[in-house]
């Protein structure tokens, strides 16, 4: 199958302030063999090597990554460490009891996991475990975590903790937040420093990175060929850890849509976040369907995100993927409308970038039609940074026949509802796009959206968190 190459994104401001003068590294050139070959050097395809060799040191990993490490998805998000159990319905949805019980509790280990793993390995991703506050900022948004705590409670878990509305506004920092919940095993991280870390613990394991390779064919076989522009890797193995840029492969773009994300970085005001109150690290989410995501870093900014459904034909990773002037102006929108205090904050860094979202916001994983030696772990969904480490271990289970609670959990080869095909995807996609941002709109301003918007509104993928 035929890959359409696309240009790296631009860099955000995480891998400018992680690696300033990166550059890809150890193209790929020639002929090389391996065991098992990973296209994509962000999160997922990192954690997946790693595992691979826990399980069996002796393998032989090449990674192909058209960028660098850290330059697509993976370098570029707002750095939320977080769980599944804001999920846990979807879970439900498609698992048992059990099984939901089971990833849930697995998706919060991982976020101790991460920060040992920087820990042990000396690796300065600002990881800060201060919990991730629900909030609502409109009166229509309030208990939109009511559902989800039920569901908790009776599997007997209770990750959250209900906090007064002014308990809620002083964590915050803002009295635009009415109420909320806080689930206090989330962390933060710098999301492109962790990306770099996991490269050199890679690398000092064994594990061949090749930069600046992308992928622009594939040929299936018994043994795979992975062709590259100047080389070719064969490995009876396979693992696709391309996120987003899966939309490149007809099978896998039925399953997902490529939507946009946007962020912007205040200038350093370390003294105004200690006079606001939001001095405790904590990241915040507001429910709208189009998220806002925020949280403070180490010097004293705020990063504040949204995801703005931007989307592209036939979800080509484009330039709206790196910069898109229309998310970030509904980004900085809802950046003055939740800290009305900080009208005068200069803004000094903005990017784009794209997210795979399923239609139930969690993963699939499972191997190509007719290629049982091709694996994938797609739909992350704007939630990757902590759940990838668990992506890694079924990845690496599949990759390595392994009959395992991985291989075997019910992410893999489940059933999804698919994506239209172009250009009823494009065109339908924004239609919902328009009638969301005016639903959630009308939301703000204390009124109700229109029947037909909101019939429409109901067509977009879960956001974030499940709602009651």
């Amino acid at each position: 199958m035929k890959l359409k190459a696309t240009a790296p994104l631009k860099r955000s401001f995480w891998m400018q302030q992680a690696e300033p003068s990166v550059q890809a590294e150890n193209p790929l050139h020639g002929l090389k063999h391996a065991d098992v070959a990973i296209v994509g050097g962000g999160f997922v395809g990192l954690w997946t090597a790693l595992t691979i060799k826990q399980h069996e040191p002796d393998c032989k990993i090449v990674i192909l990554e058209q960028d660098v490490c850290g330059g697509g998805a993976s370098g570029r998000n707002g750095g939320f460490v977080m769980s599944w159990w804001p999920k846990i319905q979807s879970l439900l949805s498609f698992s048992s009891d059990d099984q939901a019980l089971f990833l849930a509790h697995s998706a919060e280990k991982a976020i101790y996991e991460l920060g040992d793993f920087c820990e042990e390995h000396d690796i300065n991703a600002a990881y800060q475990q201060a919990g991730w506050l629900w909030t609502a900022t409109c009166r229509a948004h309030v208990d939109a975590w009511e559902g989800t705590l039920k569901v908790c409670a009776r599997l007997g878990a209770t990750p959250f903790e209900r906090l007064p509305p002014s308990e809620i506004a002083r964590l915050t920092g803002s009295s635009s937040h009415l109420a909320g919940v806080i689930e206090k095993s989330n962390a933060t991280v710098q999301p492109a420093a962790l990306t770099r870390g996991m490269r050199r613990v890679a690398l000092k394991l064994g594990v061949e990175i090749m930069e600046g390779s992308g992928v622009e064919e594939i040929i299936p076989g018994n043994l795979v060929q992975l062709k590259s522009r100047n080389g070719t890797v064969i490995a009876p193995k396979v693992v696709l850890a391309t996120n987003a840029w899966s939309s490149a492969i007809p099978e896998l773009a039925k399953k997902i849509a490529t939507v946009g994300s946007s962020i912007v970085v205040t200038e350093p005001i370390p003294e105004e976040l200690v006079e606001m109150g939001w001095s405790g690290g904590q990241s915040i989410t507001d429910s709208q369907l189009f998220v806002d995501y925020y949280r403070t870093t180490t010097d004293g900014r705020i990063a504040f995100g949204k995801g703005t459904g931007t989307l592209s034909f036939g979800s080509k990773i484009n330039e709206v993927f790196s910069y898109h002037a229309e998310g970030i102006l509904l980004t900085e929108a809802d950046f003055r409308r939740t800290y009305q205090n900080l009208k005068q904050t200069r803004l000094t860094h903005s990017w784009s970038g794209p997210i795979d979202r399923t239609y139930d916001s969690l993963p699939v994983f499972g191997n190509l039609k007719d290629a049982p030696n091709i694996h994938y772990g797609i739909g992350w969904s704007g939630n990757g940074v902590g759940p990838s480490r668990l992506g890694g271990r079924i990845l690496a289970s599949l990759a390595l026949n392994r009959n395992d609670e991985w291989s075997q959990c019910s992410l893999v080869n489940r059933t999804t509802r698919t994506f239209p095909v172009e250009p009823f995807r494009f065109l339908g996609g924004q239609l919902v796009r328009s009638a969301v941002v005016r639903k959630e709109m009308a939301e703000f301003q204390g009124g109700s959206a229109s029947i037909l918007d909101k019939f429409l509104a109901g067509f977009a993928p879960a956001g974030l968190e499940d709602k009651s």
